[in-house]
């Protein structure tokens, strides 16, 4: 590829030169980024679908050993809000999480509300307030979110066990071998939701 000719004033005749959009070289660098923008494109979109499977396969774990919830401890929501005795109507649920406290802030908790004649099994009525009930949203089989609804059914869905919050939380359906944990609340003084004590049982997977 020879010197640009130079015209009799001194310019450049550069038509006749290769540029970067002629060149068959630079060509071939703009697909091969044309195909990279393209990978890096369909990553983030594989990201962007697998990001909420993720969570719902979550698995609950926590350093701390003490008490989840103690006598006193207000249920909030996840913008911290507490829970007025007439947020839920009947056949409503609600995550919520015991109002901050070191190392457990973010500790699930099922919250529904039922007419109280639809309470039967194994549930401890004396855990429940006004049609309200309060169970761990850690799935005893494998430590998932219980984040799933089948009719008035708790749902997981790592493995789809089953469970009836009417009946206490008893299974239902599936491979849990244990109800979720019931968590006895009460209504206080200034009308919100607070626990009397701790979950009756151990929360996620193991424990009799």
């Amino acid at each position: 590829m020879g010197d640009p000719k130079s015209d009799s004033d001194g310019t450049c005749d550069c038509a006749s030169e290769p540029t970067l959009y002629s060149d068959a070289r630079a060509e071939l660098r703009r697909r091969d980024f044309a195909k990279f923008l393209a990978s890096v494109g369909g990553l983030t979109a594989v990201a962007s679908l697998t990001a909420p499977l993720a969570s719902t396969t979550q698995v609950f774990e926590r350093s701390y050993e003490g008490p989840v919830y103690s006598d006193g401890v207000y249920l909030v929501d996840e913008a911290g809000e507490r829970i007025s005795e007439n947020r839920l109507a009947s056949g409503d649920q609600l995550t919520v999480f015991p109002e901050p406290r070191p190392g457990i802030e973010d500790a699930p908790t099922l919250l529904v509300r039922f007419e109280e004649s639809s309470y039967g099994g194994d549930i401890d009525m004396g855990f429940t307030v006004d049609g309200y009930a309060a169970f761990s949203k850690v799935c005893t089989h494998a430590g998932c979110m219980v984040s799933d609804t089948e009719g008035q059914l708790f749902v997981c869905p790592c493995h789809f066990g089953k469970f009836d919050p009417t009946g206490g939380a008893a299974v239902a359906d599936g491979p849990p071998g244990r109800p979720l944990p019931q968590l006895p609340i009460t209504l206080t003084s200034d009308g919100y939701l607070a626990a009397t004590g701790d979950f009756e049982g151990p929360i996620g997977p193991g424990g009799e």
